[in-house]
């Protein structure tokens, strides 16, 4: 008999559910557990935190000598008091928010702070925006939909360009350092140093729990990225939801090291959130998964040790792997570490294998991996796992004060969303804010969930896709695009990014291959100089994902689940054409209609490149 594993001791929030149908066939499932009282504005914590534990360090980032430059809690307070005058003095409101450009820092959380503390929105937007688009269009969009009267960057010269480019000349502009760049800049430091008048206070008694925090942008999967309006209300009852399902928060203040960028809900909202809502502290991580960057998330790993630790897939991957040969990383991550959370994509096998063998090695025990579903509308926290024991693909349960409505789709069910937590509509955008929410006022998600035990509904729920990226083959049957990408995922780690899967109305399935190139360059035993076109036609890499494709196809039990051809992709998604975000997710409709070509040529059989499987 094979003994159970041990897990790391945590406490979990219980949840029960009640389920419930209407004569249309809809299932509306939600706890019975009721949301606790939570803070009016987020504001409320920075307060209280300042008050009880002054001296704490609530935000921490190295500074160029590589030593940690920290804020407390009441330095944090005091500095956004300061900002929130200066913002004030310049008559920025709802209709001129602050816009800001550039990545996770001190300076950003601060601004961030003082827009929340007197109540003018501001909007972090993605830095690739303006440092990867050749276009600025995205830039250009944000500007247009939110007319802001501010706009901050960390760097000026870096910036520069697409500030002259979509800005008018009348925007103030902020930066940290003093540059050289024509356009005049006002230095951040003089926000700080902005005396405080009884204004301050008087806009701060006026927010409250309908104040505009934030607008997050949309990935744009559809056409350009919407505004989403993120309240106070969203976010404090969001904060109020995972700590009633992690209760362990409250135990010790959490400390995090975080380099999930604040543009995204899972960054902004969920880490940031769950830090001051609970007298946390974060550690800024300049890493990211990248072969360029992964190294400096290693070296800070190796100094400070998470209470939680959260990530994407591709990152889980690279600290996997730096985990597996390195047991004195081992130690120091594993030391206090009490739950590990993915989001964003589906975390491959092979990768959860490692970190609980490491964890094993290491601790004599498995730490909980766990994990959730919501969306930017949602602030982002909807769903929770809470347990130790974890297939990948579960999504787990409604957090207290969630309504889910189940409405069948297909072969699917469609999830739809009501709760404190959810928006109240795109910011000037009436139209697709209409379009996105039901006749009973639930907002469509377009995601799909099917039961893990239909009939025991407390099992939770596992992800069934995208409904929108489901489709049929021409023989009318419906290819369910999750669970296989899933599929592809487990069966191609770690060489294989990512996939899209083809055939809509078409008589067989096919796979677009969006390689790893770094993994598949040490696989081919390439030199830094190969081309990706060398790398990828090397017959090692050749080999490996041949053999994926036959253990594709062999897996499959029909037209719908079988791989019957694959074409290993050789450019890059590309940011401006919305095939892929900042974090690295895949937008699998974006990608099929600008590779229309190579998928055209995948099915006629006219490229010197294509995979079909070796059948017996």
């Amino acid at each position: 008999m094979t003994t159970p594993p041990r897990y790391r001791p945590i406490a979990f929030g219980s949840c029960t559910l009640q389920v419930t149908k209407n004569a249309k066939g809809h299932t509306y499932v939600q706890a019975t557990e009721t949301p606790k009282e939570y803070p009016l504005r987020l504001t409320d914590r920075l307060i209280h935190w300042a008050q009880t534990a002054p001296d704490r360090t609530f935000m921490a980032r190295r500074d160029e000598h590589g030593d940690w430059r920290k804020v407390s809690y009441a330095q944090a307070l005091e500095t956004a008091r300061h900002i929130g005058q200066t913002l004030l003095d310049r008559k920025l409101s709802v209709d001129r928010p602050v816009l800001i450009l550039s990545d996770n820092d001190l300076e950003h959380g601060l601004l961030a702070l003082g827009c929340q503390y007197v109540g003018i929105p501001y909007a972090p937007l993605s830095p690739a925006y303006s440092l990867l688009s050749q276009d600025f269009a995205k830039l250009q969009h944000a500007v247009n939909t939110l007319t802001p009267g501010l706009v901050f960057s960390s760097s000026s010269e870096a910036f520069a360009k697409a500030i002259d480019t979509t800005l008018a000349g009348d925007v103030e502009w902020v930066v940290t350092k003093a540059s050289s760049t024509p356009r005049k800049a006002t230095l951040f430091s003089q926000l700080e140093a902005t005396a405080v008048t009884p204004e301050v206070d008087a806009a701060f008694a006026a927010t409250g729990p309908d104040t505009i925090v934030k607008f997050l942008f949309t990935s744009g999967s559809t056409g350009l990225p919407k505004a989403v309006v993120n309240t106070q209300r969203m976010l404090c009852s969001s904060m109020q939801m995972v700590l009633q399902a992690w209760p362990f928060l409250a135990d010790e203040p959490p400390v995090f090291l975080d380099w999930l960028p604040w543009n995204h809900t899972f960054g902004g909202n969920h880490s940031v959130g769950i830090a001051l809502f609970n007298g946390g502290t974060m550690y800024i991580d300049d890493g990211k998964p990248t072969p360029a960057l992964i190294g400096e998330t290693i070296r800070n790993l190796h100094e400070i040790s998470p209470t939680a630790y959260f990530n994407v897939p591709k990152g889980w991957e690279e600290v996997a792997k730096a985990l597996e040969a390195d047991p004195v990383l081992c130690k120091k991550y594993y030391s206090r570490l009490k739950v590990q959370f993915y989001a964003g994509a589906s975390l491959s096998q092979p990768v959860w294998d490692k970190l609980e063998a490491t964890a094993e090695a290491t601790c004599g025990e498995r730490i909980a991996m766990t994990s959730g579903l919501g969306m930017t509308e949602t602030a982002p926290c909807a769903l929770f796992v809470m347990k130790n024991n974890v297939r990948a693909g579960e999504v787990g349960l409604p957090l207290p004060g969630m309504i889910l409505k189940l409405v069948p789709n297909g072969d699917k069910l469609e999830l739809r969303y009501r709760g404190p937590n959810v928006m109240p509509g795109y910011w000037r955008a009436p139209e697709q804010t209409k379009a996105v929410f039901d006749e009973e006022g639930y907002l469509c998600s377009g995601d799909a969930l099917k039961w893990i035990d239909p009939n025991d509904p407390n099992a939770g729920f596992m992800f069934d896709g995208r409904v929108a990226e489901d489709f049929k083959l021409n023989s009318g049957t419906w290819v369910s695009v999750g669970p296989l990408r899933l599929r592809a995922a487990n069966e191609g780690a770690p060489y294989l990014q990512d996939s899209v899967v083809t055939g809509h109305d078409r008589s067989e399935l096919g796979l677009l291959i969006l390689p790893n190139i770094e993994q598949c360059r040490r696989l081919a035993q390439a030199g830094a100089d190969a081309s990706a076109a060398d790398v990828l036609a090397a017959p090692p890499v050749r080999e490996f994902f041949q053999g994926m494709v036959n253990r594709l196809y062999r897996q499959g039990t029909g037209g719908a689940t079988k791989v019957e051809r694959a074409l290993i992709l050789i450019d890059p998604p590309s940011l401006d054409k919305g095939e892929i975000t900042d974090k690295g997710a895949i937008n699998q409709r974006a990608m099929l209609t600008h590779r229309a070509a190579q998928v055209q040529a995948l099915y006629n059989n006219t490229t010197k490149d294509l995979i079909t499987p070796e059948k017996d």
